[in-house]
């Protein structure tokens, strides 16, 4: 009954699971990808000779890493709307507002930790052509923050976990919608941090 149930429910509500998917990978793919530039910025900052600006970043780094995410969306679900009323943001903005200020400290920790000054950090981390120093840790955040975005179905943006909730509520049934998310979150997940593993052995190779 379990699998018959399973199976009907991928069957008609396949394109919902997919676009759900679709949504959290476009989350991440834009928290980590912006998160990385001001993670690079912040690396500077806490290396600079300005007392003032390393105060900044590490206040920033230190507030993000010791507080919920969940308590951060909330904090930008709610604030960026009365801040900026006139660009009348979506929900999926402030939500993806939220999880780049959150990626960005954690990256901002990865270029540090690569223990370059602030003109190393700038030409090793922000131009491209050294890239490859930071692509494993951008690759292995994003699988990171796909799996964090599950918090964003807590503000219905479309997410994996917000089809569940939608799905759920239309077939009054828990298990067989959580199976079909979780084996995909796995696929997903577990295919990319394969492609991690590839990827930093090519690199290590070619040095």
């Amino acid at each position: 009954m379990l699998f018959q149930n399973t199976m009907k429910l991928l069957q008609k509500y396949g394109i919902n699971f997919l676009n759900g998917l679709g949504t959290t990978l476009l989350l991440a793919l834009i928290s980590v990808a912006i998160g990385c530039v001001i993670g690079a910025l912040v690396a500077i900052m806490r290396l600079s000779k300005s007392k003032v600006l390393r105060s900044i970043a590490t206040v920033y780094t230190e507030v993000i890493r010791d507080t919920p995410l969940l308590l951060q969306l909330y904090f930008f679900y709610f604030l960026l709307p009365d801040i900026l009323p006139a660009l009348k943001l979506s929900k999926f903005a402030c939500i993806t507002v939220a999880l780049v200020i959150n990626s960005g400290a954690y990256m901002s920790e990865v270029a540090r930790s690569l223990g370059l000054s602030s003109r190393q950090t700038m030409m090793r981390i922000v131009l491209p052509q050294a890239f490859k120093n930071v692509l494993p840790a951008m690759c292995n955040e994003f699988v990171a923050v796909t799996k964090e975005t599950s918090l964003a179905s807590t503000f219905y943006v479309g997410d994996l976990m917000t089809q569940y909730q939608t799905i759920s509520g239309k077939t009054y049934l828990v298990i067989e919608p959580l199976i079909i998310i979780g084996i995909i979150y796995f696929v997903v997940t577990f295919t990319m941090s394969k492609l991690i593993t590839v990827l930093e052995r090519r690199l290590k190779s070619d040095d």
